[in-house]
């Protein structure tokens, strides 16, 4: 029998996953192909006996699973947390199902979107940085490629009778590997799915995207990109249904939204005209309040004060405020029509019967919102490339194509001053491991047949990690020993299901590293150790003119400490009045990130060393191009 043999009702008891189930338990549902008999094999037919072909694998009676996955989604951007982005779908999730409030990602694309789908740090799967060579480096931490050692959540439900479907974004492979020539290990093909409609990149255009379905690049429509998606997550499940409905499948499905570019339908963005005008340090104020009144944030937090790198709104001049206030509505905007596309999915599993038997699993962004438009936004792309106007020339441009802003000719993104506020109740954004403006993103569970505690909050500390090992249980699999012959590394996540039943459960996860870009945590029971690290991309990369050189402060980071159970919007610095706790923490940082390939703690000045080298032999930056060797 296979080491992912279900039978998953009955083993449920044994689990302890009756505590949580609605439903009776049900013995002996479902199992795995039983293993090919061997031929014996004379020099006759007649002497001879023929082996037994292997049966296919159906998980029948398992349920459906979706994982629903945002793209830079701060915490406190959507209604359902309190924010301005009116989600009436997620709402339903989280009114129906269980909201985790303390779920963890690791502050940026790529490593939170290797981390969910292998159940491991995302530096033990060499995803330190991203794919992309400019983003990538020679260490087994930082390599950005997978590795079949480390296989996938699809290659696991798969190997015991799911189908596994990709819709969306992808951004796990490297450049040179991008191509319709393959190699194809490291597309969705080759992480475990049978069929995939996505892109492979990090950011996309919606309209008009290097679109891929399976194995090649096709032709997008020209309608929204999340819409087709949604169109073919609909296909794949009735297609499934006609051909085979007794075996369950699994449908990651991950959106471009909301990275930038902000584009979506002039519809979207008009239904949240002057809903903006306040400007964002209201947005905190009454966001902060709601997140209260809500109770998805702890009752003894307290709102942060506006970063230093965030104008006061009423500091702004009439026309900054009309653009940014624009900008906002672009995002809300894109927001709330990616909720109304999954409530399209989610009504389609209604109507044919499949929603209460279908487990979702819904994380609201990979990271926290993000500071990439820095400080006036953005209607053009620039990054690799380098900043050559000043910032008002650039906002004077914004102002001109105001009416083209969000829409297909414009590559827009608002600026810092919303990352924050859409992050509220935390600090900072996007890209920074020490804060959890970084990495705190909300979680919701929902499945009415297997979920007996609805509409409640749960408060342990988790992380994209623990999804994998989650998912498993309430498929009752496990993680086999070896995937089409190779070797399986050690899962890392805690599954999620011991809480399911019971709010008051203790963490299962009690410690967990964080490192990106020069910037790093350690959390260990209720405290937290960490240590930023400027200069950052704004200062590198939103900058103009552009730095010259980038001092590098490899070595002499200063940390914090904060008791996150009683200050869990970490404004209370406890380094100097408990340096012992701190040196506690500072070893056991060192600990983890030596046992997960963490070093070496590649920064943000590295990393400008190579950029600045493509911009320079491109021919991007003052002086042309680099001299010939």
């Amino acid at each position: 029998m296979n080491a992912l043999s279900f039978g998953w009702m009955r083993r449920a008891v044994t689990r302890g996953l009756a505590g949580f189930l609605a439903l009776p338990v049900v013995a002996g549902i479902g199992s795995v192909a039983a293993q090919s008999d061997a031929p014996v094999i004379r020099k006759s037919l007649a002497e001879s006996k023929p082996g037994t072909a292997p049966v296919l694998p159906i998980a029948k009676g398992a349920p459906n699973i979706i994982w629903i996955l945002l793209d830079d989604v701060g915490y406190g951007a959507s209604s359902t947390f309190g924010g301005g982005a009116r989600t009436p779908v997620l709402d339903s999730l989280a009114k129906n199902g269980l909201t985790y409030t303390n779920f963890n990602t690791t502050a940026v694309c790529s490593p939170s979107r290797a981390a969910l789908l292998t159940g491991r740090n995302h530096h033990m799967v060499s995803m330190g940085l991203l794919p992309q060579k400019l983003m990538a480096a020679e260490f087994p931490g930082y390599t950005g490629r997978l590795q079949p050692k480390d296989g996938t959540i699809a290659h696991y439900l798969r190997e015991c009778g799911y189908s596994t479907y990709m819709l969306g974004k992808g951004h796990l492979t490297p450049d040179e590997e991008a191509t319709d020539l393959g190699p194809f290990d490291r597309w969705p093909s080759g992480l475990g799915f049978d069929h995939f409609l996505g892109f492979l990149g990090g950011a996309v255009d919606q309209y008009k995207p290097p679109l891929v379905e399976d194995n090649q690049y096709v032709k997008a429509d020209g309608r929204h990109l999340t819409t087709q998606l949604t169109d073919k997550a609909i296909f794949y499940i009735e297609r499934q249904q006609k051909l085979n409905p007794n075996k369950p499948f699994f449908m990651y499905f991950s959106t471009g939204a909301t990275h930038e570019p902000l584009q979506v339908d002039r519809e979207w963005i008009d239904k949240n005209k002057g809903r903006f005008d306040e400007g964002w340090d209201v947005y905190r104020e009454k966001t902060f309040a709601r997140q209260k009144e809500l109770g998805v944030i702890p009752a003894n937090a307290k709102r942060p004060p506006r970063s230093p790198r965030v104008p006061a709104w009423d500091s702004l001049t009439v026309d900054q405020k009309r653009v940014y206030a624009r900008l906002m509505e672009i995002y809300s905007g894109f927001f709330e029509h990616t909720d109304y596309e999954i409530g399209r999915l989610i009504a389609y599993l209604k109507e044919k019967n499949l929603f209460d038997n279908t487990v979702i699993i819904y994380v609201i962004g990979d990271n926290g919102a993000d500071p990439g438009g820095g400080p006036i936004g953005e209607d053009e792309n620039t990054f690799p490339k380098p900043i050559t106007k000043s910032e008002e020339e650039r906002f004077a441009k914004m102002a001109r194509d105001y009416e083209k802003l969000g829409g297909p000719e414009a590559f827009t993104h608002y600026p810092i001053g919303w990352a924050q506020a859409a992050n509220t109740p935390y600090r900072d954004w996007k890209t920074m491991a020490n804060s959890a403006g970084g990495t705190r993103n909300p979680l919701v569970v929902h499945w009415p047949n297997g979920l007996a505690k609805k509409g409640e909050i749960r408060t342990q500390y988790s992380h994209l990690i623990d999804l994998l090992p989650t998912t498993l249980e309430i498929a009752g699999a496990e993680v086999p020993a070896e995937v089409r012959g190779i070797k399986q590394t050690p899962i890392q996540g805690k599954s999620l299901a011991y809480s399911f039943a019971d709010a008051t459960a203790p963490a299962r996860r009690t410690t967990q590293y964080y490192f990106l870009y020069g910037s790093g945590a350690i959390y260990h029971d209720g405290w937290k150790a960490s240590f930023g690290y400027r200069p950052d991309f704004i200062d590198l990369y939103q900058t103009y003119p552009v730095p010259k050189t980038a001092e590098n402060f490899a070595g002499k980071e200063v940390w914090e400490l904060y008791n996150v159970n009683e200050d869990p919007t970490e404004l209370n610095d406890l380094a100097k009045s408990n340096p012992a706790k701190l040196a506690q923490m500072k070893a056991l940082f060192d600990e983890e990130a030596k046992a997960n390939q963490v070093y070496p703690l590649i920064n943000w000045s590295d990393i400008f060393i190579g950029i600045q080298d493509f911009q320079r032999k491109a021919g991007l930056l003052p002086g042309g191009a680099a001299p010939k060797k």
